[in-house]
C-alpha cells in the first residue's frame, strides 16, 4: 500500500476495493459428486450373461459370493437355488434374492448385488458396410441398429439402408426380424434395440 493511502486510513478515510457480486445459488451450488451419476447410470443397467456379481447378505458372512450369470440369465445361490436376474437392475436383483431368502430362511435380511466385473457382450455387423465384423457393446449402454451400422463404419455405396436383417436366438429359438434402417434414420420409425449375440445384416441395393 501506498504512502497516500495509508495517511488517508489514518485520517478514517474511507477505501474502496472493487469486488465481484455472485448469484446466490453460485455461493452454496455443489457439484454432483462422481458417484452419483456412477450411481444413478448402475440402477439402470440390466444384468446380462456371463456379468459377474458380488453378492453379500448383512451379517450373513458364509452367504457372500461371486457368482457369473448363465447364458439363461439365471444364477444358483446358496440355499435358495436358481434365481432368474437377466434383464434386472442389481436392485432389483438384490430384491428378488432378498424376498426368497426371507420367505424360508432369514428373518429381513439385507442383501446388496454389485457388478464385479462385466461379461462381454458382442454383436455381428455383415453385408453391404464398411468394415464388417463383430463388435462390443459398450458397458451399461444399450445401442440402436443405428448406433451399430455407424460403428461398422456406415454403408457402402451399393447398400439398400431399406433392406436390413436381423438374426436373434431367444430361448434356443432363432428369430429372422426385417428392418428399414431409411426409415429409422428419417424418424419414421421407432429405433430398434440390438441384443447380444444379434447378427445384421445389410442388403445390397438392385438399382
Amino acid at each position: 500500500m501506498s504512502l497516500t493511502a495509508l495517511r488517508r486510513l489514518a485520517q478514517g478515510a474511507t477505501l474502496y476495493f472493487p469486488c465481484v457480486i455472485l448469484p446466490m445459488a453460485a455461493l452454496f451450488a455443489n457439484p454432483a459428486p462422481a458417484w452419483a451419476a456412477e450411481e444413478e447410470s448402475s440402477s439402470s443397467y440390466a444384468l446380462a450373461p456371463n456379468d459377474l456379481l458380488e453378492i453379500k447378505v448383512f451379517q450373513e458372512d458364509d452367504l457372500a459370493c461371486r457368482l457369473r450369470v448363465s447364458p439363461k440369465g439365471t444364477i444358483v445361490f446358496p440355499l435358495i437355488g436358481v434365481v432368474a436376474v437377466g434383464g434386472l437392475s442389481p436392485q432389483a436383483a438384490s430384491e428378488a434374492i432378498r424376498t426368497r431368502l426371507a420367505k424360508d430362511y432369514l428373518v429381513n435380511p439385507q442383501v446388496t448385488v454389485t457388478v464385479f466385473e462385466y461379461g462381454k457382450r458382442r454383436f455381428a455387423v455383415l453385408g453391404e458396410v464398411q468394415k464388417a465384423g463383430t463388435y462390443d457393446m459398450p458397458e451399461r449402454e444399450k445401442i440402436t441398429l443405428l448406433d451399430a451400422i455407424a460403428m461398422a463404419g456406415g454403408y457402402t455405396r451399393i447398400a439398400d439402408p431399406g433392406k436390413v436383417t436381423l438374426k436373434r436366438k431367444e430361448n434356443g429359438k432363432e428369430t429372422i426380424v426385417r428392418l428399414n434402417a431409411k426409415k429409422m434414420a428419417r424418424n419414421e420409425l421407432a429405433s430398434f434395440e440390438i441384443q447380444p449375440g444379434d447378427v445384421i445384416t445389410v442388403g445390397e441395393s438392385l438399382f
